[in-house]
């Protein structure tokens, strides 16, 4: 571990602030207000980029990339909600466990030293 990242005991500060800041930012469908939590450069990995920004890796780049990204997904998904239910910790990352509208939502976040995101994965249910 770098001092670049959050240390594992660190991680209870940031825990609170992020999961209701993202949460509710994403409720409200502020990418604004999401993208405060993240790095100029994150690194954002979705199976979902694959089809809605036509990028065949899943991964994005940078704030405005993943900016036009969320903001196509939420024209597709007006309505799109999360319902916050778990948040995992572990020694260099932090992952919120919720409920979006095609079922359960797992996405983990990796932060630099000053706590914003510089890499987070979202993964989908595919049912057992």
């Amino acid at each position: 571990m770098t001092k670049e990242t959050i240390h594992a005991a660190d991680y209870r500060s940031v825990r609170p602030s992020f999961r209701a800041g993202v949460v509710n930012a994403w409720n409200a469908h502020n990418i604004d207000r999401v993208l405060a939590h993240y790095a100029d450069d994150c690194e954002f990995r979705s199976p979902l980029i694959i089809n809605i920004a036509n990028e065949p890796s899943g991964r994005l780049t940078g704030k405005p990339a993943i900016r036009a990204y969320w903001a196509a997904a939420l024209q597709k998904l007006p309505d799109l909600r999360f319902e916050l239910l778990d948040v995992l910790t572990g020694a260099d990352c932090l992952t919120l466990h919720y409920r979006g509208h095609r079922g359960p939502v797992a996405e983990t976040f990796f932060f630099n030293g000053s706590g914003k995101v510089i890499r987070a994965a979202a993964c989908y249910s595919v049912g057992l």
